[in-house]
């Protein structure tokens, strides 16, 4: 491990690289990246680090996000094959028909999705700022992709917009069920309920608080609270445990977690910094597209 960890930072130094980490990867990979965050503060901070090459240790729609933002800069993937599902679960012929339909309406596409996606969209949220960016908007219309379960989360709150949901679903968030949720809140009866919007409806109003990846992780910090049922994957709590050891932290079911995120190891990492391989390629037309939405993010999200 030990050896590992210094091989890493000799091939940084090397390569001018820099090594960012989503919540949701090992906890080894938390331990050597230089930045970690949940998606929003990843694509922000893409646009801010001065290395030439970003290893992104997270799924594909991240180092997309990270290389449309940077043109400029080499983003390498840890793993090829590490995906989201819900980044694929809509399409631009529904986007289209959906256009048709209603003349006026704003696409709104979470990050949470592919750059093909994005390319067809008006503007990028994250989870911690689709709500912000939603009411924001001038539209009445609202077509929210590509997850149905957050596009639910921002309706509740912002009532005076038509907000058209999508039927894409992230399968670890959508797995935690109401029961579950209840029965664990028997279980630890002292305990607060930190969730992700992600999660279905019942779980969401079941919580004392809903929210970002990121978010969670400082409302368990800021609490009184000693005990905490955590409706996510599990990655989040190495960053609990380093803030607050003493308190309790408690999964709404076993296992919540992203195995895709998983894949990424300090052995893969190596291997992309030594051989440059998993690269991020697009072509112009695609960036230039796709940049468009994620720009009016960062812009109305200030």
């Amino acid at each position: 491990m030990e050896n590992k960890v210094l091989k890493i930072q000799q091939l940084k130094k090397e390569k001018d690289a820099v090594v960012l980490a989503h919540y949701y990867v090992p906890d080894e990979v938390q331990e050597i990246a230089d930045y970690i965050g949940d998606s929003y503060y990843l694509s922000q901070l893409a646009t801010q680090v001065k290395e030439k090459t970003v290893v992104l240790c997270g799924v594909s729609f991240m180092g997309e996000s990270a290389k449309l933002l940077n043109p400029q800069k080499t983003v390498l993937m840890p793993d090829a094959e590490a995906d989201c599902p819900m980044a694929h679960m809509c399409s631009v012929e529904k986007i289209e028909e959906i256009r048709r339909q209603y003349p006026d309406v704003a696409v709104v596409c979470y990050v949470n999705s592919t750059a093909e996606l994005k390319a067809h969209s008006d503007v990028c949220v994250t989870s911690s700022n689709a709500l912000k960016i939603v009411e924001n908007l001038p539209n009445k219309n609202i077509y929210f992709i590509p997850d149905g379960n957050l596009g639910r989360f921002v309706a509740a709150k912002v009532t005076d917009k038509n907000i058209i949901l999508n039927d894409g679903y992230c399968p670890i968030h959508k797995q935690i069920t109401g029961e579950a949720l209840e029965a664990k809140m028997k279980e630890h009866p002292q305990a607060e309920v930190l969730v992700h919007p992600e999660c279905v409806e019942e779980v969401t109003k079941l919580a004392d608080y809903a929210g970002s990846t990121s978010g969670i992780i400082q409302y368990a910090k800021d609490s009184d609270c000693r005990e905490f049922i955590i409706g996510t994957e599990t990655g989040v709590f190495h960053k609990l445990l380093q803030n607050d050891p003493d308190k309790k932290y408690y999964p709404v079911m076993e296992p919540q977690i992203c195995w895709d995120m998983k894949k990424i190891t300090l052995d893969k990492i190596i291997e992309v910094l030594e051989t440059g391989k998993n690269e991020i390629c697009l072509s112009e037309e695609l960036m230039n597209a796709a940049n468009k939405p994620l720009e009016k993010m960062l812009e109305l999200a200030k």
